[in-house]
């Protein structure tokens, strides 16, 4: 009988091996699946006289191969690597607005510019005057299609992430139910081989969207946890999360991912919060890399806009009348808080200084400091020592953008500032008629006719800048004060007299402000006498004059009204102001780049991004390539090995069918013999 024990022992042990290594084969391609073995082992054997006689084998249990700590660490490293590579494959698509090229934005923006030249040629030309306007009209159209093509984008975005988050939600939901399955079965002794793998897979598909950390119960399940501490898997129970917009600042356009545990108030995670997966990686390019790009594109319209603008309203179309704006962009911006009582705005001084950021003030009133004005793209922080200078005329200015409240915040609350965000978007031109591009100066210059020096006229042009007496400060008002006119009945004479001496001052007749040193910083009047260098701008009353050579004392120049009956109709042909227009291509505005040249600045930031995206995507993909592979190595079935555990199962099943074939003669032998 102990043979037949033997045998059939080693009969069904060896069935086992076989029906595992069988399981091993079929599901050899089956995502998750951890390769299982038969853990044998001896029966204990027989005391006889002889000693201990065996008894066989026993299958103990079946074995996962499993490495608990490759699995989380190559879970780990899949979610970083999902989040860099979507934020790669989006940043890539970023990149494709801002394409080079003739149909680039860039090279509309360099026709426009490039277009004033014939202007500047021929400033009563109808024909170059109307392409100049063509040329600003494409360069408003390429702005408003980028930032559709921004929106476009953005949209995808939302889409996805909403997408995303339904799904994490399916795979929470199937992790809760794994758990409840093998907390159930866990009390007969044996592991759930095949439900561990399915939890384990449903972990490993939820780090592909957002990182995760698990724990182990003592009743076999695992909770599974999200941004360091919120439990989204908790036993049995899981928790919901969405994407929203952020409540901090509603209506800014910031997504968050938010935790809706039941019961508690939600939680708004930010992507800094989460370590990995493609939500992390969205939400980083939606509120970083895209809101960047929105602030680079609506910086340069921004930009172009109010300086073109301004230098516009400052000439004289052909008719004789001064300059409307030639685009439409806003003149100021309203910040964004979660206290509707807080007002505040932002106007636009200085397109030379605007950085593209966003802004957050803080009210603080601790440290010696009521407030905080922060550069958000990158932390600088400007302090301001009172409130009262937030609500002052002059407001406080910061990177050419001038901040004031009409109702201030409380302590600790914030109110966010998004300047640049739509200004793309909402850019026109306003300018149809070719008439009425503002291409004269408002101004005429004409040296003494009794002039004994050298005196030639370099320069001569509006600037708009004039002091304030109010404020202390010198303003840009786009406006100028125009020289006196001859007086009646006298047709000529009038204007705005230098009259320079022996010593190489000057005097100043016929001006309403003093004239402004700009050589200073900040610039302020000078006093008199006022000194003449050959070469230095003099600016007076809105409208700026360089002379070159040196003077004679008595010599004069005259500075009068190009609207004056004495001039006729010198305005028509004259271009000072076109000049100005086309001159600001070299005028520094973006990030020390000149404004011919800030679109290229644009294509190498995004660019940049870009390439360190990408850079970052592959070595993550590298180092979750090298982990998964070490888990497969543990875990994975090779079939070559399979195959062979196939022959060596088989001829061991076979064996101990022969053993039991042995004993059953055996025993058939010793009954007949016991028979007779």
């Amino acid at each position: 009988m102990s043979l037949l024990n033997v045998g059939a022992r080693a009969l069904l042990a060896n069935q086992v091996a076989l029906q595992t290594t069988g399981h091993n084969i079929a599901n050899a391609s089956t995502a998750g699946y951890s390769r299982q073995s038969v853990d044998l082992r001896t029966e204990q054997g027989r005391l006889t006289g002889a000693g201990y006689i065996g008894n066989g084998v026993n299958v103990a249990t079946i074995v996962r191969n499993h490495d608990a700590l490759l699995t989380r660490q190559a879970a780990a490293a899949q979610a970083v690597q999902a989040g860099d590579s979507v934020r790669s494959e989006r940043l890539s698509q970023l990149q494709n607005v801002f394409q080079g090229g003739t149909s680039g934005l860039g090279a509309s923006i360099t026709d426009m510019l490039n277009s004033l030249t014939d202007v500047v040629a021929s400033p009563n030309d109808i024909t170059a005057r109307t392409v100049t306007l063509t040329r600003m009209n494409e360069m408003a159209s390429r702005m408003r299609g980028s930032a559709t093509q921004l929106k476009e984008i953005a949209d995808s975005v939302t889409q996805q992430l909403e997408n995303h988050t339904t799904r994490i939600n399916q795979l929470a939901q199937g992790i809760a139910e794994a758990n409840e399955q093998i907390s159930r079965v866990r009390g007969n002794g044996q592991p759930p081989n095949d439900l561990l793998d399915k939890r384990d897979q449903l972990i490993r598909e939820l780090n592909q969207y957002i990182q995760t950390t698990q724990i182990a119960a003592d009743d076999g399940t695992v909770g599974v946890f999200v941004a360091g501490s919120q439990p989204l898997v908790l036993g049995t129970t899981a928790t919901s999360l969405s994407v929203e917009e952020s409540q901090t600042f509603p209506g800014s356009g910031q997504m968050r991912l938010v935790f809706n545990r039941p019961g508690s108030a939600p939680v708004e995670l930010e992507e800094s919060m989460l370590g990995g997966g493609e939500v992390a990686g969205l939400l980083k390019f939606a509120n970083s890399d895209l809101a960047e790009g929105s602030n680079l594109l609506g910086r340069m319209a921004l930009a172009i806009g109010t300086a073109m603008n301004y230098q516009q309203t400052l000439g004289l179309t052909l008719d004789g009348q001064m300059g409307k704006p030639l685009f439409a962009v806003p003149a100021s911006v309203k910040g964004l808080s979660s206290n509707t009582a807080t007002d505040g705005g932002v106007k636009f001084n200085d397109p030379t200084k605007f950085a593209a950021s966003d802004y957050e003030v803080r009210f603080t009133a601790s440290g010696g400091n009521a407030a905080q004005i922060i550069r958000l793209s990158d932390g600088q922080v400007t302090q301001v020592p009172a409130l009262a200078n937030l609500t002052s005329p002059n407001g406080v200015t910061v990177d050419g953008l001038t901040f004031s409240f009409t109702t201030l915040g409380a302590t600790d609350e914030r109110v966010l500032f998004k300047p640049f965000a739509s200004a793309a978007a909402d850019m026109q031109s306003l300018v149809y008629s070719p008439r009425d591009l503002a291409a004269a100066n408002p101004i005429n210059a004409a040296m003494g006719t009794s002039n004994g020096g050298t005196l030639q006229l370099a320069g001569l042009k509006p600037t708009g800048q004039r002091w304030n007496g109010v404020t202390g400060q010198v303003d840009n008002t786009g406006s100028i004060q125009a020289p006196p006119g001859p007086t009646p009945p006298a047709v000529t004479g009038g204007g705005v007299t230098l009259t320079f001496a022996a010593n190489g001052t000057f005097t100043v007749n016929g001006n309403t402000d003093a004239p402004l040193d700009l050589g200073v910083n900040p610039p302020a009047p000078m006093t008199p006498p006022y000194q003449y260098t050959p070469g230095k701008p003099i600016s007076i009353d809105g409208w700026e004059l360089t002379l070159q050579g040196a003077p004679k004392a008595g010599d004069k120049v005259t500075v009068g009204n190009a609207k004056d009956p004495q001039y006729g109709d010198w305005y028509t042909r004259n271009a000072g102001n076109a000049s100005a227009l086309m001159a600001l291509r070299d005028v520094k505005m973006f990030d020390q780049s000149t404004l011919s040249d800030g679109y290229a600045g644009l294509m190498a930031q995004v660019g940049t991004r870009t390439q360190g995206a990408q850079y970052a995507a592959k070595l993550s993909d590298s180092i979750a390539s090298n982990l998964e592979t070490s888990r497969t190595a543990v875990s994975g079935v090779n079939l070559d090995e399979e195959a062979a555990k196939l022959i060596q199962y088989q001829q061991a099943y076979q064996a101990s069918a022969k053993v039991l074939q042995i004993a059953q003669n055996i025993f058939d032998n010793l009954l007949q013999s016991m028979g007779r």
